[in-house]
């Protein structure tokens, strides 16, 4: 007679469920939006759970990459993940080099225009000051000479 211990903290619906979210993991983020739309399709409290447990788990934003056969959640392992083919590797490390200095300079181009934008604006805003100031001068002062010449007499 074999006596076989078992976990009594599992259930026995854990194991299944446990093994269906790997099998899902497997296939990435299309499985889970799969068996969240097929679950509203059959029985809509079971699709709302999973669409539940995918928000509660973050499943969203883990990006789920196949390389050399095992599922890896990494985000951005393109530059360190060798395909094995060393001809796609240069391109696909060159078109990434090319992109990050495209950016860069973008970035750059962006800023500059921001800057003269508001450079603009404030020398928009000094002139306008400037001729409200003269305008307030002009305004205080009297604008016949007899006014003045009465003012000077004081």
């Amino acid at each position: 007679m074999t006596y076989t211990a078992t976990n009594t903290t599992t259930g026995g619906l854990t194991r299944p469920l446990r093994r269906a979210e790997a099998w899902l993991d497997d296939r990435g983020r299309a499985g889970w939006i799969v068996a969240m739309i097929l679950g509203f399709i059959f029985f809509w409290p079971v699709g709302l759970a999973l669409l539940a447990y995918i928000t509660w788990t973050n499943r969203w934003s883990k990006s789920m990459f196949k390389f050399n056969g095992c599922a890896t959640r990494t985000s951005h392992s393109f530059k360190s993940a060798n395909s094995g083919n060393s001809a796609f590797d240069a391109y696909r490390s060159e078109t990434i080099r090319r992109l990050e200095e495209e950016q860069v300079a973008f970035e750059a181009f962006l800023k500059r225009l921001r800057d003269a934008r508001d450079k603009q604006e404030f020398d928009a805003f000094m002139e306008d000051r400037a001729r409200a100031n003269s305008d307030a001068k002009a305004d205080a002062e009297p604008k016949d000479d007899a006014t003045r010449k009465d003012i000077a007499a004081y």
